[in-house]
């Protein structure tokens, strides 16, 4: 899939979003994408997560690990591509955990898979899940890395877009100075 038919994917599906956004990191954007409008449909969910998988397939996983709740449907399409299992951490009390019986050890390479990597704190918060179950972090991906290519890790990541979709501190937010209307799109609370 080249950027450009991705980008059509996210516009035909009404994905790529312009207005004034609070994002989960606390930090303000005028541009936000909404992939949960991308995956409600099961054919580009399973071409977005074979994408992903081809491109993570040399990590050689032997799980995909998503954070809750952005990462699960693009998590089970890539643990479906690859032949392996896909389970997912949420947050109990605050803190990213795994739950409902899913376990890691540590002969596990774990792949992390988000929907979207902005400041990349989820996705070094679920490889601590991991971690903390003692598994190893082979890598991690997204549909969409929107730091430009900004945000580094220990461990392989890829990504299927990088986009430059600036964003701002809410202090320093050119959109507040214009008085226009901040919207909290996503699942989670606002970190600050």
């Amino acid at each position: 899939m080249t950027r450009d038919e991705l980008l059509d994917v996210f516009l035909r599906s009404g994905a790529l979003l312009d207005g004034h956004f609070r994002l989960t990191s606390g930090l303000h954007s005028a541009g936000y994408l909404q992939c949960a409008l991308v995956l409600q449909h099961p054919a580009h969910a399973e071409a977005l997560g074979r994408a992903l998988a081809d491109t993570t397939r040399s990590l050689r996983p032997t799980v995909v690990l998503s954070p809750a709740l952005g990462g699960i449907i693009i998590g089970q399409e890539v643990g479906r591509a690859l032949g392996v299992r896909a389970i997912f951490a949420e947050r109990q009390d605050g803190a990213l955990m795994l739950r409902r019986g899913f376990t890691l050890s540590e002969t596990d390479r774990v792949l992390v898979v988000e929907d979207v990597l902005t400041t990349g704190g989820s996705t070094r918060e679920t490889m601590q899940v991991a971690i903390a179950s003692g598994a190893q972090v082979a890598g991690a991906a997204s549909i969409v890395d929107r730091s430009s290519g900004s945000v580094t890790f220990d461990v392989p990541f890829h990504s299927l877009l990088t986009i430059d979709l600036p964003t701002y501190e809410p202090d320093q937010c050119p959109l507040c100075a214009q008085g226009l209307p901040v919207v909290k799109p996503g699942s989670r609370p606002v970190h600050v």
